[in-house]
C-alpha cells in the first residue's frame, strides 16, 4: 500500500522560513521518489477548522513515507520551521 504525508497548516508566521523549508523539503521528497498531490492552492472549508495551507505527498509505500520523514534530509528542512508555523502532520497508509 502507498504511504502519504498529510500536512495542514493552521498558521504561518514567517513566509521566508516557509520558502526556505519548501526548497529543502522538495529535495528530500525527490530523493525518496515522492510525488506532490496537493501543495497549497485554493480551498474551501466545508466543516471544522479553516486551514491556511494543505500539503499531500504520495510515496510508494508507508515504509518509504516514514523513512522520508525521519531522514536527515527532511529533518534538516523540518528544523527550518521551528516556531514559525502551527501545523498538523500525519503519515498515513492508503491505496
Amino acid at each position: 500500500m502507498k504511504g502519504y504525508i498529510i500536512c495542514v497548516y493552521e498558521s504561518i508566521n514567517d513566509d521566508n522560513a516557509l520558502k526556505d523549508y519548501a526548497v529543502k523539503a522538495k529535495e528530500a521528497v525527490n530523493k525518496f521518489n515522492g510525488k506532490f498531490l496537493v501543495r497549497g492552492g485554493k480551498n474551501i472549508s466545508t466543516e471544522g477548522k479553516k486551514f491556511v495551507r494543505t500539503v499531500v505527498i504520495e510515496f510508494t509505500s508507508f515504509e518509504t513515507a516514514k523513512k522520508f520523514f525521519y531522514s536527515k534530509e527532511y529533518q534538516n528542512a523540518h528544523n527550518l520551521l521551528k516556531d514559525t508555523v502551527l501545523r498538523h502532520h500525519q503519515i498515513i497508509e492508503g491505496s
